[in-house]
């Protein structure tokens, strides 16, 4: 894995989440929040823990294990959560950057929320980030179309391969 490749999976990455984003902005607040009885309880809650979990990621990176997810209220509606995300995205993007390409192979000691220690190479906990993003960004297109909307574009990495080509 090479500097280059974890760039090109966060491109992927964010470029799949604001196809998410999109679908997501003409939900009215109770299709945004209602219960599903899913793994995350709403549309809201799903696409919150998206975020809550890189946020997570993120501050282990930084040196901070969290103790507990960001709390889905943080988010009452898309535009807090866009720009949240994007304030993410801009930190990411520049650790990353920082890092360079030593930092691809880096290995990063961590807690998971249980306190339990771990440590890992940084490219696979960031494939672990774009991975765990695009299954629950399958479980928000299905709870779209459970509320009668209309699923994202698509966001296969193929689609995003594709695109740029």
């Amino acid at each position: 894995m090479t500097l280059q490749d974890l760039k090109t999976l966060l491109d992927f990455h964010y470029w799949a989440r604001d196809r998410m984003l999109e679908a997501l902005e003409p939900l009215t607040p109770e299709q945004f929040t209602r219960d599903q009885g899913n793994s995350f309880r709403s549309i809201r809650d799903t696409a919150a823990h998206i975020y809550a979990a890189e946020w997570i990621w993120y501050s282990r990176w930084r040196g901070t294990s969290p103790t507990s997810l960001l709390s889905s209220d943080l988010f009452p509606d898309v535009p807090t959560l866009r720009q949240s995300w994007s304030e993410l995205e801009q930190s990411l993007r520049a650790f990353v950057d920082e890092g360079g390409e030593p930092g691809v192979e880096r290995v990063i000691d961590y807690k998971l929320l249980s306190g339990v220690a771990s440590a890992q190479p940084f490219w696979q906990l960031l494939q672990h980030v774009v991975n765990h993003a695009t299954y629950h960004r399958g479980q928000v297109t299905t709870m779209l179309r459970q509320v009668g909307a209309p699923a994202p574009k698509a966001t296969d990495l193929i689609a995003f391969y594709r695109e740029r080509a």
